[in-house]
């Protein structure tokens, strides 16, 4: 019986040079968007990251480009208010999108941030797909949930991708992935393959390089 969400396999040799050389080409900080209306022009396709604030967003996008500081890390939850697009070469956008699950903004600020994400993955038609990160020492919580709500009420395709499993033993990555599984099983714009990642050991950067390089 075939595992429902098995791990990705590491890429073959062109698709992995696909993305090496996508990700050590141009990669550019183009705006912080608060608003829909000051989107940029969708005129490429376009990948967007998700996940609970402190979920080592910023570091794994930094460890994707091999920039320490392309995407600004923080230790204050919610710190991230605006959709960040940064370009990837000539055909890409990649999409930071605020962290959610915070606890220390005004609650006014969060509604505004939860409005402007709903606007987002419903309105975005070049969005190809979501890439939500669930930390791997906690698994998917309800807020990520929610989150994989919204993007099967939009249609958009997301990829479940765990973080800091450096963080983890044996056993406890593998109690993880199977809670993910399940959870996974419930949302029907969940892609069927996890990406298993540790930004600080380098275990799965090829991996989703690659995926991000080959979307058509």
């Amino acid at each position: 019986m075939q595992m429902r969400f098995p791990e990705a396999e590491a890429p073959d040799q062109a698709s992995a040079e696909l993305g090496r050389k996508l990700f050590a080409g141009p990669v550019e900080f183009v705006k912080g968007v608060v608003a829909m209306s000051g989107l940029p022009p969708a005129d490429r396709l376009e990948v967007c990251f998700a996940g609970r604030s402190n979920v080592g967003k910023s570091t794994l996008i930094n460890a994707l480009t091999g920039r320490k500081a392309l995407a600004r890390a923080s230790n204050t939850p919610g710190r991230t208010q605006e959709i960040n697009y940064f370009t990837l070469g000539e055909s890409r956008y990649l999409v930071d999108l605020p962290g959610y699950g915070y606890a220390n903004a005004p609650v006014a600020v969060v509604q505004k941030w939860q409005a402007l994400l709903k606007q987002y993955l419903s309105g975005r038609q070049t969005l190809r797909r979501a890439f939500v990160l669930v930390d791997a020492r906690h698994g998917i919580k309800p807020v990520d949930e929610e989150i994989m709500a919204l993007l099967d009420s939009s249609a958009v395709t997301f990829q479940c991708v765990l973080t800091k499993t450096d963080k983890i033993s044996a056993a406890a990555r593998d109690k993880v992935l199977e809670q993910v599984r399940q959870k996974l099983a419930a949302h029907p714009a969940a892609f069927p393959e996890l990406i298993v990642t540790s930004s600080e050991k380098g275990e799965g950067i090829a991996t989703l390089r690659a995926v991000i390089a080959t979307l058509e």
